[in-house]
């Protein structure tokens, strides 16, 4: 055998290639180009043995340098329960995948199932699918679940105040899917409302895509977009924090048809960029077009709680190239760990999550503004994020957190700072930064 590890013997991969007709595996790439094929020989360093590459990759770590987060734009330093990650590593779960064979699937089923009602009655919405990648792809899948829809709309508009990672994420999917993307402007800091219906007007839009908590962490007034939407035979889709949803209005509250964002706020680590999780909500008559899987419940022959996948009509082991979506069973997992933290949080943990992420990023508004360094940029309710205008230098100012060891002040297109904090924030280490940025 060529690789030591490879389960295949000598007999398989002989049987494999009769079976198809080919003599050998050179045969078998025969038509990869010759100039393509790497024949020298690999530089990997030499081998190490256990303790060796223990020291090598704690090296490593050494040279990273921890910061205190003081921003978000869409990931949020939030507390993570120790019991989470013991849970989630245990082998039935890591190795848990396609739940199709109902009978031997019923504990990644379950939670699933509970992932889903959870996400529903955050969102206020009646159905939830199984999970997506993260928010902006989820958002890109509520755009393509308006077109499909209203069919013969050609346009979808999208707020001026969703973060701009989801919207490049959104206008990226529908450049390829022949989709006209509009952009709602803002005023003080909402979407405005009045842009918003001039642009309906046209009566070509399929959807608008609206944030919950925007891009300036303004609590957004969505009071009547559902009905501008709809009056146009539309679709009102919210782009939501479901972490700060225990405290501001829900998507169904406002009147949406479809709800989206990223599970990210639910406790799960920043991990530089992921693996996060993307949820997606809806109303019972979109339900056909939400994409990936969706877990029902049911009994069995006895009677008995059981759970299934439903509606698979929709999915790609049955539609293929056809299918909704072809994301599903890749966040499984984390789908699972959402559940657990809703689960431990509760109700009131969830609120004081927020409450306390309320005290903390105000308390920092107010130091910032305090300094005669910073100044409020709109007079508008925010719950953990914020931005200020500055006299300092951006560039300037992001270095001097950074050497102090701070992670804070992104700047926006505007030319605003946008800082952050959550529960995981002290009075201390704000008023230690406050007390670094004094001294620049």
């Amino acid at each position: 055998m060529a690789f030591a590890y490879f389960p295949h013997t000598d007999a398989d991969v002989n049987a494999m290639l009769a079976r198809i007709g080919v003599g050998s595996l050179e045969e078998l790439y025969a038509d990869v180009p010759a100039d393509v094929v790497y024949r020298k020989e690999y530089d990997l360093p030499s081998a190490m043995s256990e303790m060796e590459i223990r020291r090598c990759f704690e090296g490593l770590g050494r040279k990273n340098k921890p910061v205190t987060v003081m921003c978000g734009c869409g990931a949020y330093d939030h507390y993570q329960p120790a019991v989470i990650p013991a849970l989630i590593s245990r082998a039935e779960y890591l190795t848990a995948y396609t739940p199709y064979q109902a009978e031997i699937s019923q504990g990644t089923l379950r939670y699933i199932f509970e992932y889903q009602s959870m996400i529903a009655e955050l969102t206020g919405m009646e159905c939830a699918n199984a999970s997506m990648y993260d928010g902006a792809t989820a958002a890109a899948e509520a755009m393509m679940m308006a077109m499909a829809a209203t069919r013969k709309k050609t346009r979808v508009l999208i707020a001026d105040t969703l973060l701009p990672q989801v919207a490049e994420v959104v206008r990226t999917y529908a450049k390829y899917h022949g989709v006209v993307i509009g952009t709602v402007a803002h005023k003080d800091g909402n979407t405005d409302l009045a842009d918003l219906k001039a642009q309906l007007e046209a009566g070509d839009v399929a959807g608008v895509l609206v944030p919950s908590i925007n891009r300036f962490g303004i609590v957004e007034d969505l009071t009547g977009f559902a009905d501008a939407v709809h009056a146009q035979k539309g679709l009102l889709m919210v782009y939501a924090d479901p972490s700060a949803l225990a405290v501001v209005r829900t998507p169904g509250e406002w009147g949406a048809d479809v709800a989206c964002g990223d599970g990210q706020t639910l406790g799960i680590p920043m991990s530089f960029g992921g693996p996060y999780v993307g949820f997606l909500a809806c109303k019972k008559e979109h339900v056909r077009k939400l994409p990936g899987r969706i877990v029902g419940e049911t009994t069995d022959v006895d009677g008995k709680r059981a759970f299934v996948l439903t509606l698979q009509a929709r999915e790609q082991h049955i539609r293929r190239e056809k299918a909704n979506s072809n994301i599903c069973s890749n966040q499984s997992l984390m789908a699972l760990y959402v559940t657990i933290y809703l689960s431990l949080m509760g109700k009131q943990g969830l609120k004081e999550v927020c409450n306390q992420s309320y005290g903390a990023a105000h308390y920092l508004h107010d130091q910032l503004v305090a300094t005669g360094l910073f100044a409020p940029v709109f007079d508008r309710p925010f719950l953990k994020e914020f931005v200020l205008k500055t006299t300092i230098p951006v560039e300037k100012l992001q270095q001097a957190l950074l050497d102090g060891g701070f992670f804070g002040a992104l700047a926006t297109e505007e030319g605003y700072v946008s800082f952050a904090a959550t529960e995981r924030r002290t009075r201390e280490e704000i008023d230690r930064m406050i007390d670094l940025i004094k001294s620049i």
